[in-house]
């Protein structure tokens, strides 16, 4: 009798204590994945600020070859107007949560894994040469809008490329993971140029390709392309030609629904632009000598952006 007993109370074949277990199984099996679903939940509930307080470091991304707005000096040193802002973003967090000593780390982002590494954490910050338009609004926020560019071409001024007509059948390198290459494949759609588009992953290596012969053009932003051509090492050999197809907004990226961070952002920038130190940071990278060579891009504030410093909008591109 003992023994009978004894199996009832484990759960042997067949008697009460079994179907005992199998309800107490299943009810850890549907509470596990509720479990889960809680701490998904949770984790996408903070904010950015909360997880900076929490860990005690925020991460900013940079760019290894956007001259003027974030690259490398050096082997390991980023600079550039993007940078700028994000450090001035930095020190407006620190006060927000009274954190002087927050650890500040640097990411290497490229344009194809720069919104992948925003959304799932590695970074808090990317303030680079990112387009805001609205097809990115779907996976990322951006803040007040602080530069406007359009898409042209940079070539040796030994091809004889002098405009878009000039490349029907040619290659043209762009960089992967931009808009500019919607843009040329649009235009080459449009008009029937038959372009052989080849791509870099970051912006030097597209230029290396005209560099080497493997495409006569590189299209991008107009002016990544005075920057690299001022960072060329024979500057000369190069030229900027063809119209700007399309005027689009650069803004600094953040997180999607994280409203606090956003407004943090738009803040500094707002300010800079309302007192008069985001124009002393245009012309520190835009029409002075910078790094690495100390040539002068000469390239003077657009009106796009002129009206930006009063309107403060963060209005995408289409």
């Amino acid at each position: 009798m003992g023994t009978v007993e004894d199996s009832s109370s484990i759960g042997g074949p067949g008697l009460p204590g079994n179907n005992q277990q199998k309800e107490t199984n299943l009810k850890y099996r549907t509470l596990l994945p509720l479990a889960l679903l809680a701490l998904a939940a949770t984790a996408q509930a903070e904010d950015t600020l909360e997880k900076v307080a929490r860990t005690g470091k925020i991460t900013l991304a940079y760019r290894e070859s956007s001259i003027p707005f974030s690259y490398l000096v050096g082997a390991d040193k980023p600079v550039g107007m993007g940078v700028d802002i994000s450090q001035a973003v930095v020190a407006e967090v620190k006060k927000a949560l009274n954190k002087p000593a927050l650890e500040v780390d640097y990411v290497a982002v490229t344009s194809a894994n720069r919104i992948p590494l925003v959304q799932n954490g590695t970074v808090d910050l990317e303030c680079g040469s990112t387009t805001n338009n609205s097809a990115r609004a779907k996976d990322v926020t951006f803040a007040i809008n602080y530069f406007y560019t359009g898409t042209r071409l940079l070539t040796k001024k030994s091809s004889g490329i002098k405009g878009y007509a000039d490349l029907a059948g040619k290659q043209v390198s762009s960089t992967s993971g931009t808009t500019n290459v919607q843009v040329l494949r649009k235009f080459d759609r449009d008009h029937s140029l038959n372009m052989q588009m080849v791509y870099g992953k970051d912006h030097a290596e597209s230029m290396l390709l005209v560099e080497s012969g493997r495409a006569v053009a590189f299209g991008m932003d107009d002016i990544l392309l005075y920057g690299l051509k001022a960072a060329a090492k024979d500057p000369g050999e190069w030229d900027v030609v063809g119209e700007a197809l399309q005027v689009e907004p650069y803004a600094c990226m953040l997180r999607k629904d994280d409203p606090r961070f956003k407004a943090l952002v738009d803040k500094v920038i707002g300010d800079m632009m309302k007192s008069g130190d985001f124009a002393k940071l245009y012309a520190k990278w835009f029409t002075s000598p910078i790094p690495p060579n100390n040539n002068n891009l000469g390239a003077p504030m657009s009106d796009e952006l002129k009206g930006n410093l009063k309107a403060l909008s963060d209005k995408p591109a289409t």
